[in-house]
């Protein structure tokens, strides 16, 4: 049996303006799932994972930021470890092989298999997995196995695995000579010729081995205690903390699809359709995308090789070679204008500030239905509600009653509120005060059954 761990973390800009610090690359629906509808790279990740027979001893390591969004992609059951501070992959992968040890009772002889959560791949690639981890097991000399996809072209973006062709592992695994960082295409050209692969991400090994690397500087094994203790651990890659430090690592040829996701261009490469959103394109265009997200149409006339994607945080126009270069140049968002949540979403249309300070903050809001939005409070500002379309229940201070179409609510400093949609609501949301970009929000429960706890009926609005 392998037991996979899947580490989704981080954020970034390289496919801005759609990612950001709150949604990062694998949550952007950029692909068609079985059903034609559409899927994210990590709902892609996960399908793949399923049909490789692999889901039910996967779990996902996380951040306290991305933990709704998954849940919002695979299901509220996906089971998720969360990191207690972001603080690189070494700690991640340290707390979730101790959730294994101490919490799931995994043997220290079971094999683990870490896997980054934004690489395309198909099910191939979960099979090579399986192989990596049959071999693994089956061996005492190798303390780290490795998967290393054969190159198709001199990638000066990928990392590369040179391997020891003259020392094998059994099953096509050979010992590693050496890793290599980014090379030049020129260096590139080299290490393919001597059979060099792409490091695909992936480390395998039995989950004893990364026990006594623990055990053997004075961290807790115990799940809990981790947890408390995990501002002791380096804030590391598990490359630099563990693999380099390895005696014997082994790495297993794979000749499949596999693609790291990291800028427009590779993005773009394996998309299901050129236009994702409203979108028109001359038919003279070439190699041309369009990913929008705004309600207005985005024209592309006469353009080859060129991406074109428009966000509530901004449009990109760029030649698809030039994208990479896209995190050097564009400054950092303090607050998205689109924010994905484990509820619904939020988009901000419009922010401004008068001359005494007030500020005022506009956005639609959606929640779909069924779901809730906690029972929380602001200090600073008042909001106003008006509900555009949908049913649900608000809170006010302990007291529920209904929102229908056309309800106006409005919400003053120091009270405590909820919502909860009993089919999808949109509302309009309009905040005056002070701190609106900031965190002024103090929530006091999360799930509606804990919420209606606190609460008694009340009038209903509207009538």
């Amino acid at each position: 049996m392998v037991n996979v761990i899947i580490l989704s973390g981080g954020s970034g800009r390289r496919l801005w303006p759609l990612s950001n610090d709150t949604r990062a690359k694998q949550f952007l629906k950029v692909f068609r799932g079985e059903n034609g509808q559409p899927e994210s790279m990590l709902q892609h990740m996960w399908r793949m994972l399923d049909d490789a027979g692999l889901s039910d001893n996967a779990l996902i390591a996380t951040n306290s930021s991305q933990a709704d969004l998954i849940r919002n992609h695979l299901g509220a059951d996906v089971p998720i470890i969360v990191e207690p501070e972001r603080r690189d992959t070494f700690p991640a992968i340290a707390l979730a092989a101790v959730h294994l040890y101490s919490a799931k009772k995994a043997g220290l002889s079971d094999i683990v298999a870490v896997i980054p959560v934004d690489p395309v791949v198909k099910t191939g690639f979960f099979h090579a997995v399986k192989n990596l981890g049959r071999i693994v097991a089956s061996s005492d000399k190798i303390d780290i196995g490795l998967l290393g996809a054969k190159p198709d072209h001199p990638s000066v973006s990928y990392g590369y695995i040179l391997p020891d062709t003259s020392v094998s592992y059994g099953e096509q695994a050979l010992k590693i000579e050496r890793f290599v960082e980014k090379p030049s295409e020129e260096e590139a050209w080299a290490l393919i010729e001597r059979q060099a692969l792409w490091n695909c991400g992936v480390f395998v090994f039995k989950l004893g081995f990364l026990i006594r690397y623990l055990e053997s500087r004075h961290y807790p094994v115990q799940y809990k205690m981790l947890l408390k203790n995990y501002s002791r651990l380096p804030k590391i890659s598990f490359d630099y903390e563990v693999v380099e430090k390895a005696a014997n690592l082994a790495v297993l040829p794979y000749d499949g699809e596999w693609k790291d996701i990291g800028t427009w261009k590779t993005l773009t490469e394996v998309m299901s359709t050129n236009i994702i959103g409203n979108g028109l394109m001359s038919g003279d265009c070439k190699n041309s995308h369009i990913v929008n997200e705004l309600d207005i149409p985005v024209a592309v006339m006469g353009l080859s090789n060129v991406i074109v994607a428009a966000s509530p945080d901004g449009i990109l126009v760029s030649d698809k070679n030039a994208s990479c270069k896209l995190k050097d140049v564009i400054p950092p968002v303090q607050k998205p204008a689109f924010e994905e949540k484990r509820w619904g979403w939020t988009r901000t249309l419009d922010v401004s500030k008068s001359g005494d300070r007030l500020e005022t903050l506009v956005r639609r809001v959606f929640v779909q239905s069924g779901k809730n939005i906690s029972y929380h409070v602001h200090r600073l500002r008042t909001e106003t509600w008006h509900i555009l379309s949908g049913e649900g229940l608000l809170v006010l201070d302990g007291k529920i009653s209904r929102l229908r179409t056309g309800d106006t609510v409005t919400i003053p400093p120091h009270v405590m509120h909820a919502v909860k949609a009993m089919t999808d609501l949109e509302l309009l949301e309009v905040q005056k005060g002070s701190g609106l970009l900031g965190e002024d929000i103090e929530r006091i429960r999360l799930n509606w059954p804990d919420i209606e706890k606190l609460c008694v009926p009340a009038y209903e609005l509207g009538g």
